[in-house]
């Protein structure tokens, strides 16, 4: 997009992420008297970043109302681990076509999440936020009065695009109007509420079992429109996005919703300066619309290795089955022993309900301890957990007729474990990361690619995992996640910058070249 207004006058500021004149890449070397600002960011970034501060309420109730579309998609998730059992019943379908009709909706939010960047650069945040809302909204009426599998199906590919826009929208949004301090929290809620809608569906399976079968999986599909409902009207009440306000030379209003959302008197005072901040790195922004072109090919080591973190911590997210487990979740406890359908989904309330409870817990302490503490935990957690999970399930394997209860409790207390640690965090940070390292210039399209490969990777590991876990029984599926999940501490530890505390103009620094100390200032 290119930059529009006239800027106004900038003054020297070692925030900024623009070229340093002559119009080469914005991450050129900085001067040499910028160097002792890079080194801060090195050990820990500026004093503000260690001061405790308190949330914004203004920028809390814009970041609420962003993530409320997230119910969405977390309300699908779980209440389709429960309405596919009814659905199967009611349409007959066989379970490639159950596969199918799950993993869909995550292959084609694909479209959404790879139109959201251009048109959240076109007609802005908050819109876009709506346009998700609108597409959701008339998927969730196609899917409640769905008479047939075709029709079920095209209700689940509009919803699936609504969700695309979603998922890209909601943590961007919220990571552009969040303070520094507190960005790590906001920028999270997206995930909270995705398990939030996850229970919802859970719950709202348990109480809806009891209609016919040939009404109740409709009706469990259809309540997604209230959500979507509510978030268009909401809109009306959010402010816009201060650094899209920026890139569209609105000064004037950008600094009035940096004021609003500022969380200390420092942050109020310094509102031209971070204005001057973003303007330059706004200079930036490409006029030839060449952003799709530096994303797929790199002018510089620090676009490669934002782009490498951005898009490995999504695949991961979902190479690590998590949905997938929790869209099938029934089916795991049914091959565990558990035969009766209102169990089954009584035993699957009890793990929204860990999931969400540690989401929560992931978000309120992630601006304390940072990115990459709570990721490592959660990913190490998860292998350890898929692991007992895989055990598990082959002793169960091996027990045709008496299925011991420990083992039973066994798998279930695994499968919470996995999904606590995924809240804890892959769930939260890989929507916090996406949407605060790219630089402004490429932050709605480079969010939007790695989100796009997010959803790609979750819908084929939705639309295969009964197949797969067919071929080589659940035990062995899980065994084989838990490997995924020990590659994944891997890849965090190496290539995953901690991001705590520093604004969205200084994150860029942490992944440009300086000497021979690149290496140490990137995994530091």
């Amino acid at each position: 997009m290119q930059f529009t207004g006239s800027p106004p006058s900038l003054e020297s500021d070692p925030g900024g992420g623009g070229s340093s004149g002559g119009g080469g890449d914005c991450y050129d070397r900085l001067p040499d008297s910028e160097s002792s600002y890079r080194n801060s960011l090195k050990h820990g970034g500026p004093s503000r970043s260690h001061r405790r501060t308190s949330v914004n309420g203004y920028a809390l109730a814009g970041a609420i109302l962003a993530s409320t579309n997230s119910i969405l998609l977390g309300y699908d998730i779980g209440v389709m681990s429960g309405a596919a059992l009814y659905i199967k019943e009611d349409l007959q379908i066989s379970s490639t076509q159950e596969e199918i009709l799950v993993g869909c909706l995550n292959i084609f939010s694909l479209i959404g999440s790879l139109a959201a960047g251009k048109t959240s650069d076109k007609i802005g945040r908050r819109y876009t936020i709506l346009l998700a809302a609108a597409t959701f909204f008339l998927g969730a009426i196609l899917m409640g009065i769905a008479p047939s599998f075709p029709f079920l199906m095209a209700g689940r590919v509009v919803a699936g695009i609504g969700v695309g826009f979603s998922l890209m929208i909601a943590p961007v949004y919220s990571a552009e109007l969040s303070p520094a301090s507190t960005r790590g929290f906001l920028a999270s809620l997206p995930e909270v509420f995705i398990n939030v809608g996850i229970l919802l569906g859970y719950i709202s399976n348990y109480f809806l079992a009891g209609l016919p079968a040939s009404l109740n999986w409709r009706v469990m599909l259809g309540l997604a429109a209230f959500p979507a409902l509510l978030v268009g009207f909401a809109v009306v009440f959010m402010p816009e996005s201060p650094r899209w306000l920026v890139m569209k030379g609105r000064f004037a209003e950008a600094k009035r919703v940096l004021i609003k959302t500022s969380s200390s008197e420092e942050e109020v005072e310094s509102v031209d300066s971070r204005v001057n901040e973003m303007v330059k790195a706004s200079l930036d922004l490409p006029s030839n619309g060449s952003s799709w072109k530096e994303l797929i090919f790199p002018r510089s080591n620090a676009i490669r290795r934002i782009l490498i973190a951005a898009i490995g911590v999504n695949f991961f997210m979902q190479a690590s089955g998590n949905d997938a487990v929790v869209y099938y979740s029934p089916e795991v406890f049914k091959d565990a022993g558990i035969s009766s359908k209102r169990q089954l989904v009584g035993v699957t309330v009890i793990m929204g309900v860990a999931k969400a409870s540690f989401a929560l817990v992931s978000a309120l302490f992630l601006d304390r301890f940072g990115r990459r503490p709570l990721l490592l935990l959660g990913s190490t957690g998860m292998a350890v957990s898929l692991a007992l999970l895989g055990l598990g399930s082959k002793y169960l394997d091996r027990c045709q007729d008496d299925k011991p209860v420990w083992a039973i409790v066994l798998c279930i207390v695994a499968v919470c474990a996995d999904v606590s640690f995924f809240s804890i965090g892959l769930g939260p940070i890989t929507w916090v990361y996406s949407s605060e390292i790219f630089p402004m210039r490429l932050r709605a399209q480079g969010s939007s690619l790695a989100i796009s490969v997010n959803r790609l990777v979750s819908g084929v590991v939705a639309m295969t995992f009964l197949s797969v876990s067919e071929a080589m029984s659940f035990g062995g599926m899980f065994l084989a996640l838990s490997g995924v999940m020990v590659m994944a501490s891997v890849f965090f530890y190496c290539y995953l910058p901690e991001t705590k505390g520093k604004t969205l103009e200084e994150i860029g620094l942490l992944f440009e070249d300086q000497d021979d100390e690149s290496r140490r200032l990137f995994v530091s």
